[in-house]
């Protein structure tokens, strides 16, 4: 096989900034350049250069259509694709590609979540180009980022509130940087490395699973002899048929200006994990929706599946998403770099002051900014953070902040040298801190890990609260520093003052064990296990006014975002529960009752032969079976009513929280009953892979 030139191949389906500097004339390619590093209006005759050069590229490409490619609500991105071309009066087309096509998009916004922000007959929607995150040619299209809003004005997506956020962050981190003396630095980006975790089951057998089909995750299954106990698939040698998809994933990746970097066996049977290199935080997430939609496209490819689903097995690992967050200047500088002497770093201990406090005064905000019903199965389970929010911050910087609550001396640490005690092993220096993968919210050396994100989520809603609840902190903090004669005594004091105020969200133990669940709850922390409990939190005061302040979003916009997360939650638990009965009762029920029956002919031909035979063995399974089959069908029955009851609550929270105590629950019961089945069941009747085969067959 031909060696992959990578360079060469990197960003080739890309209108990335070499390719716009090769093709856009110089003027129109600087004030392109202005708009996207300075947000400068882009004229029109500009965006029509922009858009024929462009179209001229993707042509060339391969490329026949274009798409305003977008996120709204739905999780996913969405794409409507219209071709160049354009009829000429000889019968003829030429192909063109206007700045006006470029600028301006109108999909039908009805027929996208919006809270009750439109109604179907108010269809009128506009997708407005993104010129920051580059255009790129995807299975024949160019597609063009694009936000996307309501002829009234209202967002309807995902990418406009993100945006939105980064510039209060940018706005408020440079007051902070001014008072510290930086007058070069002309702007501060958010950025984001998102480590995307899934599982690859084979084609054929995920077919054969209506659960996964219709659901994302398993309904049932029993338990395999062997799951993930031995710990021997973490990081273990990647099998051949997984290593070729992981292959064909990179370079496809590559090939999209995607900066996927490792990639390895995670910590569950047949889980994975690819990590990309950080970039800003829009650019990072329009690349995760790429990623995700790649993943998937490419598994096809190679008879496999790709699950990203938080939780498809039961019993075994979920995947996350964890999102590592960090602040960076124009000029390549980490403002969450403690650099060598943290003690003395008093700007980086602003910062980090503001990380703490906003984490810590808005655990509502960063909980519900996770919450989802797949997400639900995962968090507080033994692989994932808790539900509880708290902070690692490691020995070093808990040193270094206890010490200023204290008034005592700090003793910077000296580089301390692990010794591998074997000749042929190099001696090497030590991270100053240790890890905690336990911890919700990590600082990991020079960014914070919030690892709560379920792996199916778009991380826009994330990292938009992450960034306006620290922009809120820093404008805080600027306000007071501002006017402070001796900025460095005033900054200590406000560091102290918080960590006084909020030292309650840091714990750098074992967020998994019962002891912490205890503890939170003294300290004050909040414990919100599911999505019905915690958003209705969207729009209180505390919130509204929050994201009206920054201009993030109105309450409108809020309210209808809590409307559409509630209804999404209740209908994805109804289309488990249907699923669930569907395969209850066409598939198990009738495999059950198929094996009685051959139990009860073999009990009754072996006692035929020989009347003497007082116990068979068959006619003790047979009754087993039959008392496990009417508990079944009476499982069946609750979980029907369970349903249906949904249909008589009224109010998009209470039929979420009904969805969530009734219809959740009596699915639990249902699958409890049915995994017994199975395990007492003939392999060959039941209708369905064992968890064996779908962990263990790629």
């Amino acid at each position: 096989m031909a060696n992959i030139n990578i360079p060469e191949i990197f960003g080739c389906r890309v209108f990335n900034d070499a390719t716009m500097k090769e093709r856009l004339p110089k003027g129109t390619y600087k004030d392109l350049k202005k708009t996207i590093e300075e947000g400068k209006a882009l004229d029109i005759a500009i965006a029509n250069v922009v858009a024929h050069s462009m179209k001229e590229w993707a042509i060339e490409n391969g490329a026949t259509h274009f798409t305003h490619w977008f996120q709204p609500m739905t999780g996913i991105t969405a794409e409507k694709h219209d071709s160049f071309i354009s009829p000429t009066p000889d019968g003829k087309v030429i192909m063109e590609f206007s700045g006006k096509e470029l600028i301006k998009g109108e999909p039908d916004a009805s027929s996208f979540p919006s809270g009750g922000i439109r109604a179907t007959f108010e269809a009128r929607g506009y997708t407005a180009w993104d010129p920051s995150s580059y255009a790129f040619i995807k299975d024949g299209s160019l597609c063009i980022p694009t936000a996307f809003c309501s002829y009234t004005g209202e967002i309807l997506d995902k990418k406009t509130p993100l945006l939105r956020s980064m510039e209060v962050v940018n706005v408020q981190a440079l007051r902070i940087l001014r008072i510290f003396g930086d007058t070069t630095t002309k702007r501060v980006e958010t950025t984001v490395g998102p480590e995307q975790e899934y599982f690859l089951v084979d084609k054929e057998v995920f077919n054969k699973r209506k659960d996964l089909i219709y659901c994302g995750r398993t309904l049932f299954g029993a338990r395999p002899p062997k799951g993930q106990e031995l710990d021997d698939h973490y990081f273990g040698t990647i099998k051949p048929r997984v290593s070729a998809y992981m292959k064909e994933l990179d370079e496809e990746l590559w090939k999209y200006g995607i900066l996927a970097k490792t990639k390895h066996n995670e910590v569950a049977p047949a889980q994975h994990e690819l990590a990309p290199i950080f970039d800003t935080s829009n650019i990072a997430t329009d690349h995760n929706q790429l990623t995700m939609a790649v993943m998937k496209r490419v598994a096809e490819r190679h008879g496999l599946v790709c699950l990203l689903h938080e939780k498809p097995f039961a019993g075994v690992n979920g995947s996350g998403k964890h999102n590592n967050w960090s602040m960076s200047t124009n000029k390549g500088k980490n403002l969450l770099d403690p650099s060598k002497n943290p003690r003395e770093n008093t700007q980086f201990l602003v910062f980090l002051a503001a990380v703490i406090k906003a984490v810590d005064e808005h655990q509502d905000l960063l909980r519900l900014s996770v919450a989802s019903a797949g997400n639900d199965h995962r968090l507080g389970a033994n692989e994932a953070p808790p539900a509880i929010l708290s902070m690692y911050l490691g020995d070093e910087l808990t040193a270094v902040l206890h010490s200023i609550e204290t008034d005592q001396v700090y003793e910077n640490k000296q580089d301390s040298i692990m010794q591998t005690n074997a000749n042929v092993l190099p001696n090497f220096v030590k991270d100053t801190s240790d890890r905690n993968r336990t911890s919700p919210f990590a600082f990991t050396g020079n960014k914070f890990e919030f690892r709560m994100l379920g792996s199916a989520e778009n991380i826009a809603c994330t990292n938009t609260i992450i960034n306006t609840i620290v922009a809120d902190v820093l404008q805080e903090f600027a306000d007071i520093l501002e006017k402070a004669e001796d900025v460095k005594a005033a900054a200590e004091a406000l560091v102290k003052k918080t960590l006084a105020e909020h030292k309650r969200i840091i714990f750098n133990g074992d967020n998994y064990s019962d002891e912490w669940v205890a503890e939170a709850e003294r300290r004050g922390l909040l414990n919100l296990r599911s999505l019905p409990e915690v958003m209705p939190m969207y729009v209180s005061p505390k919130n509204v006014a929050l994201f009206g302040k920054h201009g993030i979003y109105t309450e409108v916009e809020l309210r209808s975002r809590c409307e559409i997360l509630l209804e999404k939650y209740s209908k994805i638990i109804n289309i488990e529960a249907l699923t669930a009965l569907d395969m209850a009762k066409k598939d198990i029920v009738p495999a059950v009752a198929a094996y009685i029956r051959d139990l009860a002919e073999t009990a009754n031909l072996i006692k035929s032969v020989d009347a003497e035979i007082v116990t068979v063995p068959e006619t003790e399974l047979m009754k087993k079976l039959a008392n496990l089959l009417s508990c079944f069908l009476r499982k069946i029955d609750l979980l029907d009513k369970a349903v249906m009851g949904a249909k008589e609550v009224d109010g998009v929270a209470d039929k979420a929280m009904y969805y969530k105590e009734k219809v959740l629950a009596a699915m639990q019961e249902l699958r409890a009953v049915a995994d017994e089945m199975e395990s007492n069941m003939s392999a060959k009747l039941w209708p369905y892979p064992s968890y064996g085969t779908m962990l263990f067959s790629v």
